[in-house]
Protein backbone atom coordinates (compact mmCIF):
# COMPACT_ATOMS: atom_id res chain seq x y z
CA UNK A 1 0.00 0.00 0.00
CA UNK A 2 1.21 3.55 -0.90
CA UNK A 3 1.20 5.87 2.37
CA UNK A 4 1.52 9.35 0.20
CA UNK A 5 -2.35 9.51 -0.21
CA UNK A 6 -3.09 9.00 3.52
CA UNK A 7 -0.74 11.97 4.58
CA UNK A 8 -2.51 14.03 1.64
CA UNK A 9 -6.06 13.24 3.44
CA UNK A 10 -4.53 14.52 6.75
CA UNK A 11 -3.16 17.17 5.04
CA UNK A 12 -6.43 18.66 3.66
CA UNK A 13 -8.28 17.87 7.14
CA UNK A 14 -5.65 20.14 8.79
CA UNK A 15 -6.35 22.57 6.27
CA UNK A 16 -9.51 22.30 6.26
CA UNK A 17 -12.55 25.49 6.23
CA UNK A 18 -14.08 23.25 8.49
CA UNK A 19 -11.81 23.47 11.31
CA UNK A 20 -10.70 27.49 11.00
CA UNK A 21 -8.54 28.59 13.59
CA UNK A 22 -9.86 31.05 15.61
CA UNK A 23 -8.83 34.80 15.08
CA UNK A 24 -8.77 38.14 17.63
CA UNK A 25 -12.14 40.41 16.85
CA UNK A 26 -11.26 43.41 15.24
CA UNK A 27 -14.26 45.64 17.63
CA UNK A 28 -12.18 43.43 20.60
CA UNK A 29 -9.12 44.94 19.91
CA UNK A 30 -10.10 48.56 18.88
CA UNK A 31 -12.20 48.55 22.07
CA UNK A 32 -9.70 47.51 24.39
CA UNK A 33 -7.20 50.24 22.53
CA UNK A 34 -9.74 52.80 23.26
CA UNK A 35 -10.11 51.94 26.86
CA UNK A 36 -6.34 51.53 27.73
CA UNK A 37 -5.76 55.07 25.87
CA UNK A 38 -8.75 56.55 27.92
CA UNK A 39 -7.17 54.95 31.25
CA UNK A 40 -3.70 56.53 30.64
CA UNK A 41 -5.05 59.90 29.72
CA UNK A 42 -7.14 59.86 33.08
CA UNK A 43 -4.17 59.04 35.26
CA UNK A 44 -2.16 61.78 33.30
CA UNK A 45 -4.78 63.99 34.43
CA UNK A 46 -6.04 63.58 37.05
CA UNK A 47 -2.58 62.30 38.84
CA UNK A 48 -0.27 65.09 36.86
CA UNK A 49 -1.88 68.02 35.05
CA UNK A 50 -4.89 68.66 38.04
CA UNK A 51 -2.15 68.89 40.78
CA UNK A 52 -0.25 71.46 38.26
CA UNK A 53 -3.20 73.64 37.74
CA UNK A 54 -4.39 73.93 41.27
CA UNK A 55 -0.92 74.60 42.37
CA UNK A 56 -0.23 77.85 39.86
CA UNK A 57 -3.77 79.01 41.41
CA UNK A 58 -2.95 78.31 45.08
CA UNK A 59 0.52 80.61 44.26
CA UNK A 60 -1.38 82.95 42.20
CA UNK A 61 -3.77 83.99 45.32
CA UNK A 62 -1.68 83.53 48.64
CA UNK A 63 -5.19 83.77 50.49
CA UNK A 64 -6.37 80.91 48.68
CA UNK A 65 -4.26 78.57 51.73
CA UNK A 66 -3.64 80.55 54.10
CA UNK A 67 -6.37 79.68 56.57
CA UNK A 68 -4.66 79.09 59.59
CA UNK A 69 -7.99 76.98 60.97
CA UNK A 70 -7.97 74.88 57.67
CA UNK A 71 -4.97 71.82 56.85
CA UNK A 72 -4.08 71.83 52.47
CA UNK A 73 -3.53 69.06 50.67
CA UNK A 74 0.46 68.75 48.94
CA UNK A 75 -0.94 70.66 46.02
CA UNK A 76 -2.39 73.41 47.62
CA UNK A 77 -6.16 72.65 48.04
CA UNK A 78 -7.89 73.36 50.97
CA UNK A 79 -8.12 70.57 53.44
CA UNK A 80 -10.02 69.59 56.51
CA UNK A 81 -10.77 72.07 59.51
CA UNK A 82 -9.05 71.79 62.34
CA UNK A 83 -11.16 70.88 65.33
CA UNK A 84 -9.47 69.22 68.17
CA UNK A 85 -6.30 70.04 70.69
CA UNK A 86 -4.34 67.60 72.85
CA UNK A 87 -2.11 68.63 75.64
CA UNK A 88 0.93 65.83 76.21
CA UNK A 89 3.77 64.62 75.58
CA UNK A 90 4.29 61.86 72.51
CA UNK A 91 4.22 59.37 74.59
CA UNK A 92 1.11 60.56 76.32
CA UNK A 93 -0.39 60.72 73.27
CA UNK A 94 -0.07 57.67 71.48
CA UNK A 95 -0.78 56.05 75.10
CA UNK A 96 -3.85 58.02 75.19
CA UNK A 97 -5.20 56.86 71.57
CA UNK A 98 -4.06 53.20 72.07
CA UNK A 99 -6.59 53.35 75.09
CA UNK A 100 -9.31 55.13 72.94
CA UNK A 101 -9.11 51.70 70.54
CA UNK A 102 -7.46 54.18 67.74
CA UNK A 103 -4.81 52.66 65.53
CA UNK A 104 -1.85 54.46 64.36
CA UNK A 105 -2.33 54.92 60.42
CA UNK A 106 0.50 53.05 58.44
CA UNK A 107 2.93 55.34 56.09
CA UNK A 108 1.96 55.67 52.91
CA UNK A 109 4.16 53.82 50.72
CA UNK A 110 3.69 51.45 47.18
CA UNK A 111 3.11 48.76 49.40
CA UNK A 112 0.61 50.31 51.86
CA UNK A 113 -1.57 51.82 48.96
CA UNK A 114 -1.85 48.29 47.17
CA UNK A 115 -3.11 46.93 50.28
CA UNK A 116 -5.52 49.06 51.28
CA UNK A 117 -6.92 48.86 47.35
CA UNK A 118 -7.00 45.44 47.99
CA UNK A 119 -8.77 45.16 51.50
CA UNK A 120 -11.06 47.51 50.31
CA UNK A 121 -12.25 45.30 46.87
CA UNK A 122 -11.95 42.09 48.94
CA UNK A 123 -14.01 43.60 51.33
CA UNK A 124 -11.24 42.75 54.68
CA UNK A 125 -10.24 44.32 57.95
CA UNK A 126 -7.42 47.02 58.13
CA UNK A 127 -6.78 48.40 61.22
CA UNK A 128 -3.64 50.37 59.92
CA UNK A 129 -4.34 51.27 56.21
CA UNK A 130 -2.92 54.29 55.40
CA UNK A 131 -3.99 58.03 55.90
CA UNK A 132 -3.42 60.47 52.90
CA UNK A 133 -1.02 63.42 53.96
CA UNK A 134 -2.17 66.75 54.51
CA UNK A 135 -0.23 70.20 55.57
CA UNK A 136 0.11 72.56 58.21
CA UNK A 137 2.72 74.72 59.44
CA UNK A 138 4.35 73.89 56.17
CA UNK A 139 4.73 70.74 57.24
CA UNK A 140 2.46 67.15 57.03
CA UNK A 141 0.98 65.58 59.98
CA UNK A 142 3.17 64.46 62.87
CA UNK A 143 0.27 61.62 63.75
CA UNK A 144 -2.04 59.90 62.27
CA UNK A 145 -4.96 57.64 63.72
CA UNK A 146 -7.92 55.47 62.66
CA UNK A 147 -10.07 53.55 64.19
CA UNK A 148 -11.96 50.95 61.43
CA UNK A 149 -15.89 50.63 60.92
CA UNK A 150 -16.44 46.97 59.82
CA UNK A 151 -14.51 44.86 57.93
CA UNK A 152 -13.83 47.33 55.22
CA UNK A 153 -10.99 50.49 55.29
CA UNK A 154 -13.69 52.02 52.99
CA UNK A 155 -15.31 53.64 56.14
CA UNK A 156 -13.05 54.47 59.09
CA UNK A 157 -12.60 57.61 61.68
CA UNK A 158 -9.85 59.21 61.30
CA UNK A 159 -7.52 61.90 63.08
CA UNK A 160 -4.45 63.92 62.18
CA UNK A 161 -2.25 65.76 64.73
CA UNK A 162 0.55 68.75 64.57
CA UNK A 163 2.81 69.61 67.36
CA UNK A 164 2.28 73.40 67.89
CA UNK A 165 5.00 75.75 69.21
CA UNK A 166 2.61 75.83 71.82
CA UNK A 167 3.59 74.79 75.29
CA UNK A 168 1.22 73.99 77.66
CA UNK A 169 1.59 75.46 81.51
CA UNK A 170 3.32 72.74 82.82
CA UNK A 171 5.76 73.06 79.54
CA UNK A 172 4.19 69.82 77.54
CA UNK A 173 3.05 70.14 74.11
CA UNK A 174 -0.07 70.82 72.10
CA UNK A 175 -1.60 69.07 69.38
CA UNK A 176 -4.07 70.67 67.30
CA UNK A 177 -5.75 68.18 64.75
CA UNK A 178 -8.38 67.29 62.48
CA UNK A 179 -10.83 64.73 62.84
CA UNK A 180 -13.32 63.65 60.10
CA UNK A 181 -15.01 60.41 59.49
CA UNK A 182 -14.47 59.09 56.14
CA UNK A 183 -17.87 57.19 54.10
CA UNK A 184 -16.60 55.69 51.24
CA UNK A 185 -13.93 55.44 48.42
CA UNK A 186 -14.97 57.76 45.26
CA UNK A 187 -13.49 60.06 42.99
CA UNK A 188 -11.74 63.48 43.69
CA UNK A 189 -13.92 66.36 42.70
CA UNK A 190 -11.23 68.43 42.44
CA UNK A 191 -8.68 66.41 40.46
CA UNK A 192 -10.37 62.72 39.64
CA UNK A 193 -8.00 60.73 41.87
CA UNK A 194 -9.51 58.01 43.60
CA UNK A 195 -9.72 58.94 47.31
CA UNK A 196 -11.93 58.55 50.07
CA UNK A 197 -15.02 60.93 50.45
CA UNK A 198 -15.45 62.48 53.85
CA UNK A 199 -18.65 62.50 55.74
CA UNK A 200 -19.76 66.53 55.41
CA UNK A 201 -20.63 66.89 59.35
CA UNK A 202 -17.37 67.02 61.31
CA UNK A 203 -18.70 67.96 64.59
CA UNK A 204 -20.01 64.76 65.01
CA UNK A 205 -16.25 63.16 64.41
CA UNK A 206 -14.92 65.73 66.89
CA UNK A 207 -17.54 64.42 69.31
CA UNK A 208 -16.93 60.86 68.56
CA UNK A 209 -13.14 61.30 68.91
CA UNK A 210 -13.51 62.95 72.78
CA UNK A 211 -16.62 60.01 73.34
CA UNK A 212 -13.41 57.55 73.01
CA UNK A 213 -11.23 59.73 74.33
CA UNK A 214 -13.31 60.07 77.75
CA UNK A 215 -13.75 56.34 78.12
CA UNK A 216 -10.07 55.76 78.27
CA UNK A 217 -9.79 56.99 82.02
CA UNK A 218 -6.53 58.87 80.59
CA UNK A 219 -8.23 62.58 79.81
CA UNK A 220 -7.90 64.44 82.88
CA UNK A 221 -9.92 67.45 81.58
CA UNK A 222 -11.68 69.05 78.36
CA UNK A 223 -13.25 72.30 77.73
CA UNK A 224 -14.20 73.87 74.34
CA UNK A 225 -13.00 77.20 72.34
CA UNK A 226 -16.08 78.75 71.17
CA UNK A 227 -16.03 80.33 68.15
CA UNK A 228 -12.69 79.63 66.90
CA UNK A 229 -14.25 78.87 63.33
CA UNK A 230 -15.51 82.11 61.54
CA UNK A 231 -16.07 80.25 58.33
CA UNK A 232 -18.03 77.63 59.47
CA UNK A 233 -18.59 75.62 55.93
CA UNK A 234 -16.29 75.09 52.56
CA UNK A 235 -15.19 72.17 50.75
CA UNK A 236 -11.74 70.14 51.66
CA UNK A 237 -9.20 68.79 49.13
CA UNK A 238 -11.20 65.92 47.34
CA UNK A 239 -14.14 68.88 46.64
CA UNK A 240 -16.45 67.35 49.57
CA UNK A 241 -18.47 69.70 51.65
CA UNK A 242 -17.95 70.19 55.74
CA UNK A 243 -19.75 72.40 58.41
CA UNK A 244 -19.06 72.57 61.36
CA UNK A 245 -20.16 75.05 64.78
CA UNK A 246 -17.29 76.72 64.59
CA UNK A 247 -15.91 75.30 67.97
CA UNK A 248 -12.38 73.43 69.37
CA UNK A 249 -12.73 70.67 71.36
CA UNK A 250 -9.76 70.78 73.74
CA UNK A 251 -8.31 67.98 76.22
CA UNK A 252 -5.51 67.77 78.61
CA UNK A 253 -3.75 64.17 79.03
CA UNK A 254 -3.16 62.82 82.14
CA UNK A 255 -0.02 63.35 83.42
CA UNK A 256 2.83 60.59 83.85
CA UNK A 257 6.67 60.64 84.37
CA UNK A 258 7.09 60.93 80.46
Amino acid sequence: TNPWPLKREFAQLEHSPETPHPKPSGRGRTAFKWFTGAVIIWIVLAYAVAPLVWDEHARRDPAFIDNPRLTHTGDHHPGDPLNVELIGTEVQLESIMKAAGWYTATALGIESDIEIAADTVLSRPDDAAPVSSLYLFGRKEDYAFEQPVGDNPRHRHHVRFWKTNDLSDDGRPKWIGSAVYDERVGISRTTGQITHVTAADVDTERDYLFGCLEKSGQLASQFIEDGFHQQLSGRNGGGDPWRTDGDLYRGVIRATNH
